[in-house]
């Protein structure tokens, strides 16, 4: 089957509108057009290449070739391959333009639902040991996009991580086109002097004097609280790294019991085990009780303590000063968990909520939460400079030789767990270029609002019930809603019962339907409820009063 997605101006032949294509083609090509005329006759045939009709000395060309006999080896860096890949590649983008376009469309789905049996059954996903033509692939793309969440919908509230930025979504192209690693300085020179730059900039605006210190992009927030907590083993025992666990005292670390279950997992990859780790008492809006009394515990050594700056379900946020005064007195390694709420600081208004997060001895930062960079792009950033270097380093020779003719702290990879490590940072850095400072304080200022107004609206609304009292302090909005037939019920334990299974089947409507989607989970003693976060830019006030109308009709006859 002949391609028919190729020409982004809907050209056919001549005309205004091809000859537009043409000097595009020109221009973004650096001349690939011209470098065609090159390819013989007979080749640009069996492709399918025509001319392009303009009556112009463009040397540019039309595609009209057929992928379904055509495969990968047709493409660059195949002889003579430049045609066949300049095509496909115009055919994928022409896959995701439509894409990006209807994911801010409000009358198109959120997600197009199928069980994963329907999906198994309706598609092809097996691997097979012949290659698929072009045509197959290109068919792929198209499948695999029609059934993806659209999480940059104004109206996709499920996660942390939502929205779709454009200047992002660039920069993960280019990321993606220059496909190297962040180990070394020699092999990607600018992605190393950028997250240089970003990293000293996210220091300085913690209030570390100077923007001094250290850091990295990990792989996501769970990771970057790992790092934290192996460094700080590594402070308190350098020995630790030679010897292993057996020969340090028995650690114990501290976090609340509303913290990221990160902090469990992390000590559980350390060998410091997960009955190591204390999960201190809260009430619902985090403020710890008599905090000093969690360091009396006989035969063992603490090490760590992690505040978290915006819990993942309730979106509160620890008393860091309190913590931080605790932590000196004790000499123990503070840990802040701002995966999630850390972006509040670029928030004039919002940032005295991570009132003491300069005492911290380092922080989680995920930007690809409320900044909306791309995912993953997440941060851990230490105040103490060179202690990653010395906790990580193993001076692999081949890769961090002691002679090369330039600055080695550029070589950033042996401070780093993973020897390959994707580049995360340069999404983050255009994006900034893109909006200064200002422009995410807007968009974060926005989505507050946003929670505000939610809040504001279903706080004495008819068939909804807060989970705590008071105004969240993040986007976090947590809440029953009550259909009619729970309204009046009066016996406590029927009516939780009932309730528990409300959330969940107005949420598999949601998806049901595509309108939709939202976040649903018990906690501690308190039944299913719907956790709405909002992190998205494009959404609006009009798609919270929808939310609330969409709630209502699916759950009425509930």
């Amino acid at each position: 089957m002949a391609s028919q997605g190729f020409w982004p101006f809907g050209a056919e032949d001549g005309g205004d509108n091809t000859r537009a294509w043409c000097q595009a083609a020109q221009k973004f090509t650096g001349g690939l057009g011209s470098k065609l005329c090159g390819i013989p006759a007979r080749k640009q045939q069996e492709a399918g290449v025509e001319s392009c009709g303009c009556n112009k000395p463009c040397g540019c060309y039309k595609s009209n070739i057929d992928f379904s006999v055509l495969y990968s080896t047709d493409l660059l860096p195949a002889s003579e391959g430049e045609v066949a890949t300049l095509s496909f590649l115009q055919e994928v983008v022409d896959i995701l333009l439509p894409y990006i376009v209807q994911t801010f469309d409000r009358s198109t789905k959120v997600i197009d639902f199928r069980y994963p049996n329907e999906l198994l059954q309706e598609n092809n996903w097996e691997l097979s040991d012949n290659p698929e033509t072009l045509e197959d692939i290109l068919l792929n793309c198209r499948t695999s996009l029609k059934y993806a969440i659209k999480t940059g919908h104004p109206r996709y509230f499920n996660q942390l991580s939502t929205g779709l930025d454009m200047v992002g979504l660039a920069a993960d192209w280019l990321t993606s086109t220059a496909n190297t690693n962040m180990f070394t300085y020699e092999i990607a020179p600018v992605f190393v002097l950028l997250e240089h730059v970003t990293l000293k900039k996210m220091r300085e605006i913690i209030g570390w004097p100077d923007g001094k210190g250290d850091g990295i992009f990990s792989p996501g927030g769970s990771i970057s609280n790992m790092y934290a907590m192996l460094v700080a083993r590594y402070k308190m025992f350098p020995e630790v790294k030679e010897k292993g666990m057996s020969a340090v005292p028995r650690l114990i670390a501290f976090t609340s019991e509303h913290s990221h279950f990160s902090i469990k997992k992390g000590a559980a990859a350390l060998g410091i085990g997960t009955d190591s780790v204390v999960l201190v008492k809260v009430d619902e809006r985090k403020i710890i009780s008599d905090i000093h009394t969690c360091f009396i515990f006989q035969g063992y050594v603490p090490f760590f303590v992690s505040a978290t700056a915006g819990t993942t379900v309730y979106g509160a946020f620890d008393p860091l000063i309190a913590i931080a005064d605790v932590c000196r007195k004790y000499k123990i390694w503070m840990h802040v968990d701002g995966a999630w709420g850390g972006s509040l600081i670029m928030s004039r208004k919002h940032r005295w909520k991570l009132n003491g997060i300069d005492r911290a001895n380092s922080v989680t930062w995920n930007p690809h939460k409320m900044m909306s960079v791309p995912l993953q792009c997440s941060a851990l950033l230490i105040r103490e400079e060179g202690l990653m270097q010395k906790c990580n380093q193993m001076h692999a020779c081949y890769l961090f030789q002691q002679d090369k003719h330039y600055d080695l702290s550029y070589d950033t990879g042996d401070k780093a767990l993973q020897c390959g490590r994707h580049v995360d940072i340069f999404k983050l850095w255009l994006m900034w270029r893109a909006k200064g400072t200002i422009g995410f304080e807007a968009q974060i200022d926005k989505c507050l609002e946003l929670s505000e107004y939610l809040y504001n609206k279903i706080k004495n609304r008819e068939g909804y019930e807060m989970i705590f009292d008071g105004k969240p302090q993040h986007t976090n909005v947590c809440f029953w809603y009550i259909p009619p037939s729970l309204r009046y019920v009066e016996d406590k334990d029927e009516r939780m019962k009932r309730l528990h299974k409300v959330a969940p089947v107005i949420k598999a409507r949601m998806m049901e339907y595509g309108t939709t989607m939202v976040s649903y989970q018990p906690q501690g003693d308190k039944v299913n409820f719907f956790r709405m976060v909002i992190s998205n830019p494009a959404a609006s006030f009009e798609d919270i009063d929808f939310l609330i109308e969409e709630i209502e009709r699916l759950g009425q006859d509930l």
